[in-house]
């Protein structure tokens, strides 16, 4: 409770020191009145909402409340980190004033409307952009699609495709018709087989239960697979019983195989096609940083041998460099997801690509390679936290595999 408190404290004291930018710029007393009701009631949501139900279930009030607060505290946060820098240089012209022998004494020069105004327009760009993700951005689904070439690759998989989506957090939805599209869209990609990469909801399998008919409508040749994230296992809400929790557990497994979904649990599966095959492993959540560790790689990939060409299905990409790289068993292609690209950053393919993300995970959004074995981190079709997306959109991924042809 102490940190809120020195938290709270924190936010007042720089939406004070904020309101100095509006008071220079202008003098109209309704618009401080508007700056100080819009502060108070965001601030006062944010308590309520800490304060009050499980602290750590996130429901679509939560989320609300928490990306209002978000947006309407980081702007102030950058205004009054530009306005410091002014209020410096006051500080340095009224002392040099003073030693300089002026009859004015220690007189610190009021704030300039030019540098106000400057702060305030550069404050407004966060603030637009975070109401933005959070009506419009959220929803902005973008299939990316990738060609990745084995020489290994069975030539009955030449050109064979997969499309995977990751992190749907069910829980978070409040939009049937965006998540109806979204359904559609991966459908459209008719790809050979679906994959789904863990997070189907945020704590609890009722969460699932209103997109349930959406999500079984998910086809393809060879069948809709999927895997257990870090939420799935409904560790971050207090449940009534332990009995109570390993019922959510099964009614989540129940669930996927009511949409016609294969879910892995530390298994693998060989799909076949003119007498070659290719095999498709699910392992359990692995977690790094104090995340769920349930996954067995070597449960997993029992009865596969070094020469099967395998895809393996792993929630958290800390994964692939902590264990699948150095694994004998050669796993070709480590399909992801749970970052989300943090749903916040900038990219431009081929100048930028950075979220604060990166700082945590080393793959944390696309295709990495190494060795010549690849992961691919899916963005997410979902969110969670903050509800919205800010230049890391909703991701429908679609790759095809290819036979690396000898060249002559």
């Amino acid at each position: 409770m102490l940190r809120w408190i020195i938290f709270i404290a924190i936010y007042i004291a720089i939406d004070i020191y904020a309101f100095q930018a509006l008071r220079t710029l202008t003098r109209t007393n309704w618009i401080h009145w508007l700056y100080v009701v819009v502060s108070v009631t965001v601030l006062g949501a944010f308590i309520y909402q800490i304060t009050t139900g499980p602290s750590r279930v996130m429901n679509p009030a939560r989320m609300y409340t928490f990306g209002l607060f978000i947006a309407v505290f980081l702007p102030k946060f950058l205004l009054v980190a530009f306005m410091f820098g002014e209020d410096v240089y006051r500080v340095i012209a009224a002392s040099i004033s003073k030693l300089g022998g002026s009859d004015k004494g220690f007189f610190i020069p009021s704030r300039r409307k030019f540098i106000s105004g400057v702060a305030v327009a550069l404050a407004a760009i966060p603030f637009s952009s975070l109401l933005f993700g959070m009506v419009r951005g959220k929803y902005n689904y973008k299939v990316l699609k990738y060609s990745l070439e084995y020489d290994d690759l069975p030539d009955e998989f030449d050109g064979y495709t997969i499309t995977q989506i990751s992190d749907v957090h069910s829980g978070s939805f409040d939009n049937r018709d965006k998540i109806s599209y979204g359904i559609n869209l991966i459908n459209e990609q008719a790809s050979d087989l679906i994959v789904f990469t863990g997070d189907l909801v945020n704590d609890a399998a009722e969460e699932m239960m209103p997109w349930k008919d959406l999500f079984g409508q998910l086809k393809a040749r060879d069948g809709v697979y999927s895997v257990l994230g870090n939420h799935d296992y409904g560790d971050y809400r207090q449940w009534e019983s332990q009995a109570a929790k390993e019922k959510n557990m099964q009614d989540l497994k129940d669930l996927q195989k009511e949409m016609g979904w294969n879910l892995l649990l530390n298994e693998s599966r060989f799909i076949e096609r003119g007498g070659e095959r290719l095999a498709l492993v699910g392992v359990e959540n692995w977690g790094a940083g104090g995340f769920k560790k349930a996954g067995d790689l070597a449960k997993a990939s029992q009865g596969l041998t070094r020469d099967d060409f395998k895809i393996l299905l792993s929630h958290d990409p800390s994964h692939w460099k902590a264990e699948v790289l150095q694994d004998d068993r050669h796993f070709h292609l480590t399909l992801s997801g749970h970052t989300h690209g943090m749903q916040f950053g900038i990219e431009i393919p081929g100048l930028i690509k950075w979220s604060p993300v990166k700082y945590r995970y080393e793959q944390w959004a696309g295709i990495y390679e190494d060795v010549g074995r690849f992961i691919n981190v899916n963005r997410g079709f979902g969110f969670i936290g903050y509800p919205g997306r800010v230049g890391i959109w909703p991701e429908v991924t679609v790759i095809q595999l290819k036979k690396r042809r000898a060249t002559a």
